[in-house]
């Protein structure tokens, strides 16, 4: 959502500067690519470029291709050969042993339900969606592009009979949470990259002092949406905080009350007040909250389901999965910035699912491409 966010900031500033556009999407990957399918690239008419396909290395031809279809007013779908080290087209050794698509979309600002406008939907509120971008691998074939976005209770799409016949397909890939590409007709060589977007990670820190200011920028960086409570009206400032999209005083309850909890939300306690912590703790517990990190050794840990416990609380076995105390992984982090680096990490790792662990003992590839259907 960060990618995508900024590129709608970037549309709209060149709209309104009478600039066209066109949008790069990474549609497709066989074998290994630094960005995976979804990965979205805006061109403005004078060479301007937000967001990214690549890590550099296809953006120079990808901004040469995407000003070509803003000329021409036309899609285009390009496909990048990264086995060949000596690619002479590219003038560049890639080494990324993949075969990248990407699909180049000329935006008309006159056309009701074009991608951009499609994708300024993902942004009215917090929910998971679904983006069906439609293409072509057959030559000179008309390259559809983006045609739909699905949240549970609300489909908006443009007026295409393919995208409404991939319904059933895009209701599964919002169940399984997971992106795939579909190959719809043979003969065309039609292919859908129906793609599975989460909303923005919310991340609610109580605490305010000088060791949080870290913590929130590196969380404002991600694209994640940091908010921020604690009982001092001293230290919860928006002035001290400026990366944040909330800050204020609040008591634990009020924290809980003001909060807004779904899947994507995750709890940081660190105000280095041990009643807050645990009344806040206590609260947190009722809710669906997939992550609660408590900053503090594990004494203050076992001491806080303690007293819980002779409150007569008992915390069950899923409860437990979800609370991380002490905060954090083990790279040996002191300073309030590699503590901050140390948490943002863990809460990486829990989103995606993954240990931690060193990428070098890591067997096979990454990044696992999505999964291609027939």
């Amino acid at each position: 959502m960060k990618e995508i966010r900024e590129i709608l900031k970037a549309y709209s500033e060149a709209k309104t500067g009478g600039k066209k556009t066109a949008l790069a999407t990474v549609v497709k990957v066989e074998g290994s690519s630094y960005r995976q399918p979804g990965a979205r690239m805006l061109v403005t008419e004078d060479g301007s470029l937000t967001g990214a396909i690549s890590g550099g290395c296809l953006e120079g031809d990808a901004l040469r291709k995407a000003l070509l279809a803003i000329h021409q007013k036309q899609n285009k779908l390009i496909i990048y050969n990264t086995n060949n080290e000596d690619d002479i087209e590219l003038g560049l050794q890639l080494g990324c042993n993949g075969i990248v698509h990407i699909l180049f979309e000329y935006i008309d600002d006159a056309v009701s339900n074009n991608p951009m406008q499609l994708l300024q939907q993902l942004e009215i509120d917090r929910k998971e969606a679904v983006v069906v971008t439609l293409f072509s691998l057959k030559k000179q074939a008309p390259q559809i592009g983006t045609v739909l976005i699905y949240k549970e209770d609300t489909t908006l799409l443009q007026n295409h009979k393919i995208a409404q016949e991939l319904l059933s397909d895009v209701k599964q890939v919002l169940e399984n949470k997971i992106t795939i590409v579909k190959n719809i007709q043979e003969e065309t060589q039609t292919e859908a990259l129906i793609e599975y977007i989460n909303p923005a990670i919310s991340l609610v820190i109580a605490g305010a002092g000088n060791d949080v200011q870290p913590l929130s920028k590196m969380a404002f960086l991600l694209g994640w949406e940091v908010n921020i409570g604690d009982g001092r009206a001293t230290h919860a400032t928006p002035k001290r905080f400026p990366e944040a999209k909330r800050v204020f005083v609040a008591k634990p309850e009020q924290l809980i009350q003001n909060t807004k909890i779904d899947a994507q939300t995750y709890f940081v306690l660190m105000t280095h007040n041990y009643k807050y912590d645990l009344a806040l703790l206590k609260l947190l517990l009722e809710s669906d909250c997939p992550y609660i990190g408590i900053l503090g050794p594990k004494t203050k840990l076992n001491r806080m389901f303690g007293d819980l416990y002779n409150e007569g609380i008992i915390i069950k076995e899923e409860q437990l999965k979800c609370i991380y105390g002490p905060i954090g992984l083990d790279i040996g982090a002191e300073t309030s910035e590699e503590i901050a680096l140390s948490i943002i990490a863990e809460i990486k790792a829990v989103i995606s699912g993954k240990e931690g662990s060193p990428l070098k003992y890591k067997l096979g590839k990454i990044h696992e491409n999505a999964p291609y259907v027939k």
